[in-house]
């Protein structure tokens, strides 16, 4: 394995939002003798959202979970990983998965903090960052309710506030609106892309049209093992009105997501 990555960095550093390298990556279970991923590689570029497609089961997760250092000891890795800052991703990553996996006997403040339950000597003016943070997703009234007080599209809402306050450079986010309706999903899609706007951003998502609406990097992983092709997004700005190019766009995703089922 190549790494071009040096140790994690002193917390009293700034980090910035860094670009990342992956080059003909394989990544295999312990117990398994196949292989999820080979030959891959990506350009995930600095403070931008990179959108990843899939059928499921391809790959995408364990890519996923890899980058955020969840899988070290379950997987072999193979192929260059690298950053634009040299500096090792762990540390420096939010991670956003599908469930919002809030506490429920904690409150919605208390779970916006949760991080900082593990942060030695936590900084008292924390709370006060929690609150904006709850302003800014529309929840500041709601934060001293129980989750299950609370919509999905709400639950959604903490989840997100609860990663940035972990105010990380990169964030990686595993489907986190899959299970919303269409109306709310496209809300939240519109208050992510604008409060994570200055971070470097990985979305997997089932769905064409989230990522044609977000993404200024588009891949789409197929086969078995599963390789990524990149496709040309359309060239206007992002969070995007659907017009004809992103429809003509869709039907491409369609037709070689489909080649997968076939």
């Amino acid at each position: 394995m190549t790494n071009n990555l040096s140790s994690q960095p002193s917390s009293s550093v700034v980090q910035s939002a860094p670009s990342i390298g992956i080059h003909n990556a394989s990544l295999r279970y312990h117990n398994s003798e196949q292989h999820v991923l080979s030959s891959l590689t990506m350009h995930i570029p600095a403070a931008q959202w990179t959108c990843i497609l899939g059928r499921s089961g391809c790959g995408k997760s364990s890519l996923l979970r890899y980058l955020a250092n969840l899988l070290s000891d379950k997987v072999q890795w193979s192929g260059q990983l690298s950053t634009s800052t040299n500096v090792a991703l762990q540390g420096q990553i939010a991670y956003m998965a599908q469930q919002d996996l809030l506490m429920p006997w904690l409150s919605v403040l208390d779970n916006v903090l949760l991080s900082e339950k593990f942060t030695p000597n936590p900084k008292l003016s924390q709370r006060d960052n929690a609150q904006q943070l709850l302003q800014q997703v529309g929840l500041e009234q709601q934060a001293h309710y129980l989750p299950q007080q609370l919509s999905g599209g709400m639950r959604q809402r903490v989840a997100l506030a609860r990663t940035l306050m972990q105010n990380k450079p990169v964030v990686l986010m595993d489907e986190p609106f899959s299970a919303l309706d269409a109306v709310t999903r496209y809300r939240l899609q519109n208050l992510a892309h604008e409060l994570l706007k200055d971070k470097t951003v990985v979305l997997i998502t089932h769905d064409p049209q989230e990522a044609i609406r977000l993404a200024n990097q588009l891949y789409i992983m197929q086969g078995q093992p599963a390789s990524a092709e990149s496709l040309d997004v359309p060239s206007t700005l992002a969070p995007r009105q659907f017009d004809a190019q992103c429809a003509a766009l869709q039907q491409t995703i369609l037709d070689r997501l489909e080649q997968d089922y076939a």
